[in-house]
This record gives C-alpha cells, structure tokens and sequence, in this order.
C-alpha cells in the first residue's frame, strides 16, 4: 500500500518511525540534519498522520505496521535502509533489527521495556492525550498552542521544552492524535507486548532523561536486553526530536554509519 511520507537528501536510505498517534512531521526538527548524510525517509504508519488506514481484515499489531513499512520501502526501490524510530517506532525498528532486514536500528525511548504497571501507566496516559485531542481540535487546538500554558498543556507529559514547538506543529499534532483511526487497535495489540528477540544487526537505543510517558528506568531493562549501554539525551523527554534536534541527529548519525 501507498503510505504518505516526506524525502529529503541524498545517500545511503534511512527510515523514520513514529511512535502511536503520532505523525511523520514529528521528525521534521531534525529532518534536514540527517538529510546531509542520507536519503530521509520519514513515513506515516497506515492509519496513522495522512496515510490511508490496512485494508479491511488486517489488525493493527507492530508486525501489520512494520511490513506495511517495508512493502512500501520496496516499492520506492528502496533495499536494507538503515532505521530510527520513536517509542512504538522505535520498538518496531528494533523488531526489524531482530529480523535482519535493516542495515542498523536506532531507537528513542522504544515501546516494549515496560512493567505491568508501567504499561498500564503509559496506556492510561495515551488514551487521555487522546481523548484530549479529541476533543481539542479546530479553532480549539489552535487556542491551546497560541500560549506557553496551553502548550505545556498539551505537551508536557511527552516533552522537556513545549515551549520550543511552533504552534502549527502543536495543532498539527493534535489533529494527527486525534483523528489517527489505528490507535485503539494498535495500542490493544501492545497490551502484552515485551522486547523483541536478540538484534542481528547492530542497533542503538536512547532515552530522554526526562520521559514522563516511559520513565528512564525502562532503560536499565533495554540496557540488559540489548547487552550494551543506552544513551541517555540529556534535557529530553519522550519526544525528543523537538527537545534537542542536534542531539537527536548526532545519536542517529552515529548509530547510521556506513
């Protein structure tokens, strides 16, 4: 299927991932950063940002998302990129590390290191952002970015520094958060979901110092499955993009070198 998606630079390939309810212009901070060495691909899940929702019959689960992502790879003549994603991207990038069909992984605070408890926090905290930009949108949502309150509001719980969105971007993301019509099924198919198994590629994982929706504790759990130390971005919360976008690329950079 064809998937909405953002292309800049030139190089070796490298996909971007967002994480659930959110859109592929969730990447854009740091976007040309990365285009100076690859050729960018951000890309919109189906059912998530502008992409059309999986056609009738197929459930949302990481491994519809994922294979969607790669058919549609393929179908650019794209072949082995590399891959960076975010919390649930960011768990579907290393699943695909897991499988050996990417050159290398990055992952930003990835979905799947939770506790019971933890996940049931994180899932408690999405349903209320949702229902939030759900009934915040419009001339609502353009009223909630338009001050400093009103987008810590809006975003405290998933960044360090708010402040620092445009208030397009902030409208933006609440309209993609609320009208996303795969959240529900794919937040369900995460209930019981935990690391993938051993990477056969090599792979990075980072965590915001800050991250309030999956606490930095899950890192230590990431750290031990991984068998290697997580970065941890300093100043940063879930979404950390937007936080420090010369962090964030530096980290993807590194972990993307051919």
């Amino acid at each position: 299927m064809e998937l909405a998606y953002d292309r800049r630079g030139s190089g070796s390939p490298l996909v971007l991932l967002h994480g659930l309810g959110h859109h592929r212009q969730g990447w854009q901070p740091v976007l040309e950063l990365l285009a100076e060495r690859h050729d960018v691909i951000a890309v919109d899940f189906p059912g998530f940002g502008e992409s059309p929702p999986l056609p009738p019959g197929l459930p949302y689960t990481t491994e519809t998302l994922g294979t969607a992502v790669e058919e549609f790879w393929t179908w650019l003549g794209v072949k082995d990129p590399h891959v960076a994603g975010n919390s649930l991207g960011g768990y579907i990038a290393l699943d695909m590390a897991s499988r050996g069909v990417v050159c290398t992984a990055a992952a930003l605070s990835p979905a799947g290191f939770w506790s019971r408890t933890e996940h049931l926090y994180a899932r408690t905290a999405l349903r209320l952002l949702r229902a939030s930009a759900s009934a915040t949108r419009g001339e609502a949502a353009a009223a909630l970015a338009s001050t400093k309150a009103g987008r810590t509001v809006a975003l405290g719980l998933l960044m360090a520094r708010p402040s620092k969105v445009p208030a397009d971007a902030i409208r933006a993301a609440v309209e993609a958060l609320g009208g996303c019509v795969g959240f529900e099924d794919t937040l369900d198919a995460c209930a019981w979901m935990g690391p993938p198994p051993p990477p056969k590629v090599p792979i990075t994982i980072a965590w915001g110092e800050h991250d309030r929706l999956l606490p930095r504790r899950q890192a230590v759990r990431a750290a031990r499955w991984a068998q290697e130390r997580v970065v941890l971005l300093s100043g940063c919360g879930h979404l950390p993009m937007s936080d420090d976008p010369a962090l964030v690329a530096r980290v993807i950079l590194d972990s993307s070198r051919d």
